[in-house]
């Protein structure tokens, strides 16, 4: 498969919005800054940018906070999924943990590095529990049936069988 093959698919965690890339992804990054770790909640904002003629919105559309006078950021507005970066003079960046495979989108760089949080450096040292290592929860965790969307393309959503 050529890159100009590729597909990429993704969504929000409840399955109202899903999109699709067709082509090679642009530069995936990581961004420290403020603004990004606000509107992700997370310590930073994983992003890649997707060819403008190659990304389409499959089902649903996202509500979208213009940031800052530059800046709008498209999410879910029903799970509240942070789901793109939009910019002019930029190419549209999507959220790589919105798509089906993000192991397979490894950011090259970091932005906004003066916002990173002092401790980020260490948490690849801190101690590490499987899920299922965590005996304590154990009842908890089998007792959990997951609502959220599974990491393919469905022809429709919620399913019949899932309760909102």
């Amino acid at each position: 498969m050529s890159e100009s093959d590729d597909i990429h698919t993704g969504g929000c965690q409840c399955g109202a919005i899903r999109f699709r890339v067709e082509g090679q992804l642009g530069t995936a990054s990581i961004c420290h800054c403020r603004m990004c770790q606000k509107a992700f909640g997370n310590y930073f904002a994983p992003l890649v940018s997707v060819p403008a003629g190659g990304f389409t919105w499959t089902r649903g559309m996202p509500r979208r906070f213009q940031s800052s006078n530059h800046v709008a950021r498209g999410f879910c507005a029903d799970c509240g999924t942070p789901l793109t970066y939009e910019a002019p003079n930029d190419d549209v960046a999507i959220a790589i943990g919105a798509f089906d495979h993000p192991e397979e989108i490894a950011p090259v760089i970091q932005f906004g590095t003066e916002g990173r949080m002092p401790y980020f450096q260490a948490l690849a040292a801190l101690p590490e529990r499987r899920t299922e290592e965590d005996v304590a929860s154990a009842e908890f965790l089998l007792s959990i049936r997951s609502y959220q969307h599974p990491d393919h393309d469905t022809p429709a959503w919620p399913a019949k069988d899932s309760a909102k």
